[in-house]
């Protein structure tokens, strides 16, 4: 290692922790306490005393919590005013530096880079980085008579970045019903599905043949919270427990939010491991990194595909030098099966690639712990490369809407620090001509995608349409329409053309004809 700067970056130790509604040892963690338990298991990974490690600490960085990704949000049990503060206390640290990230699933590997980073420029020495979530404890507890008070006022020094939600909900799709991931990604789905020209039944299918790994991957993993090896054909039937959400996607699909899960990721420089007596053999070297965002939903050249998510990991296997072929860990997210394909189609992976695409299991079935599952996915990936010296692996993290992706590879192999040059990719993706959509939409138009979604309340219809002058807008069937229902229940409603009408409430309203709309246009608001 004499060859390479002391200031080069290297991750050190990892740790994961897990609390079980359902198991004798639960023990109620709030997110601090979890993330608490693995920052420890994460220092104690480097093969030094935690004391002296906890000593050295300089900078922690937390992934921010969903109940803490919104400003609409709410914790139930209460929160600390200054989480990665609350974590270093529990480890002993008193770092000069707290940072809070922003919100989206990128997050994790996004801030490894970053960090790292800022290693390499001598601006930390030693970083924590921490997320974790207690969604199924705040949600079990809630009510519960004698429920614990998750309150913490810490205070203190804190970089808190904000939501970071700037382009990624728009008001229109919020008035037209598209509310949360599913419905967004179903959008994308059924979008891809016409690009391949897959039957419905064939599709359903492809999804479950793509995530059916994950789930032997999660039965094997100590802190998934669906540990059930499941079939294609049982992950893309739809029953009673296994009902549908949004067109195409039935609930064994989605992403598992429910759960009790922490992760952490130390990194340090080169020199820091040295004079701390970190082994080598606990080194682990980010090859390559890129960090890139998507265009607004709308604004999206092809519905089908997110070019950001594929760029990234293009490019950031290019700063590594390494061919896909040559990597031997894949964990590519996977809230939605589009998340995964996406990245498949453009880097030429096979779905049933024998290396599995997931090492911790995927999100519907390790869990979707919020923004932090792929600070999972990097511990998994170091474990697996610590067996394999030599090997590289790849982590693709998703954030928004297959809106903001982040990549790294990683190996044991020593190599120097390098810069991804991620703004010349970004800049390119920005030049990419936008499709000009409109709020209030009328006439006929074409169906460029669409989804059903599933609810207490119902069915609702969301249609995203392309008028004659090649606008696009965003669209709801109309309450018992049952021949516009019916029409996005047909093998392929991509293409058919539809009728719209704009109402006095920003809302566009669609049909199978305009027979169809003046026959119900007292429902119109």
């Amino acid at each position: 290692m004499r060859q390479l700067d002391p200031q080069t970056p290297v991750l050190v130790g990892v740790g994961q922790a897990s609390d079980f509604l359902d198991r004798p040892d639960y023990r109620q963690l709030s997110a601090v306490e979890l993330a608490a338990s693995a920052a420890r298991a994460a220092i104690s990974d480097c093969g030094v005393a935690p004391r002296v490690i906890a000593g050295q600490i300089d900078t922690v960085v937390g992934i921010r919590q969903f109940e803490n990704s919104t400003p609409v949000a709410i914790a139930p049990l209460g929160r600390s005013d200054n989480y990665p503060r609350s974590v270093a206390d529990r480890i002993g640290a008193d770092p000069r530096r707290a940072i809070l990230g922003v919100s989206g699933g990128q997050a994790p590997q996004q801030l490894v880079t970053e960090m790292a980073g800022a290693i390499a420029r001598s601006a930390s020495g030693v970083t924590l980085i921490f997320g974790a979530e207690a969604i199924s404890t705040v949600r079990h507890l809630a009510t519960a008579e004698g429920r614990p008070d998750f309150t913490e006022r810490r205070g203190g020094q804190l970089e808190d970045r904000g939501y970071g939600l700037q382009g990624l909900v728009a008001e229109t799709e919020t008035v037209h019903r598209i509310v949360g991931a599913p419905s967004r990604y179903a959008l994308f789905e059924n979008a891809r599905r016409a690009r391949v020209k897959q039957t419905r039944s064939e599709y359903a299918l492809s999804m479950g043949q793509l995530l059916e790994p994950f789930t032997a991957v999660a039965a094997g993993n100590v802190h998934a919270a669906a540990p059930i090896e499941r079939t294609a054909v049982e992950l893309a039937t739809v029953t009673e427990r296994n009902r549908m959400i949004a067109d195409p996607y039935p609930r064994f699909m989605v992403s598992r939010d429910q759960v009790n899960q922490g992760a952490a990721v130390l990194l340090m420089s080169i020199g820091a491991a040295q004079e701390l007596g970190v082994p080598e053999s606990k080194w682990i070297f980010l090859h390559g990194h890129c960090d890139l965002r998507e265009k607004e939903l709308l604004a999206r050249p092809d519905l089908s595909t997110s070019p950001a998510a594929i760029a990234a990991a293009a490019h950031a296997l290019r700063v590594a030098d390494v061919e896909a072929d040559h990597l031997s860990f894949i964990d590519l997210y996977s809230c939605f099966p589009i998340a995964v394909s996406n990245v498949c189609d453009g880097l030429g992976l096979s779905p049933a690639d024998p290396r599995r695409l997931s090492v911790s299991g995927g999100l519907p079935f390790f869990g979707g712990a919020g923004n932090n599952y792929s600070m999972h996915a990097i511990a998994e990936t170091v474990v697996r490369l610590r067996s394999a010296p030599g090997s590289f692996g790849l982590v693709g993290a998703n954030g928004g809407y297959l809106s903001k992706y982040s990549v790294g590879v990683y190996s044991t192999r020593p190599v120097r620090w390098r810069d991804s040059e991620s703004g010349d990719v970004q800049a390119n993706l920005d030049a990419a001509p936008s499709v000009l959509s409109t709020e209030m939409a009328d006439g006929w138009a074409v169906v460029e995608s669409y989804t059903t979604t599933y609810g207490p309340a119902g069915r609702t219809g969301i249609v995203v349409g392309r008028l004659e002058d090649g606008r696009r807008f965003l669209a709801n069937s109309i309450d018992g329409d049952v021949e516009m229902q019916n029409l996005l229940a047909d093998e392929q409603p991509v293409g058919e053309s539809v009728f719209v009408r704009s109402g006095r409430a920003g809302r566009n309203l669609v049909a199978a004809n305009e027979e169809a709309m003046v026959e119900l246009a007292e429902q119109l608001p």
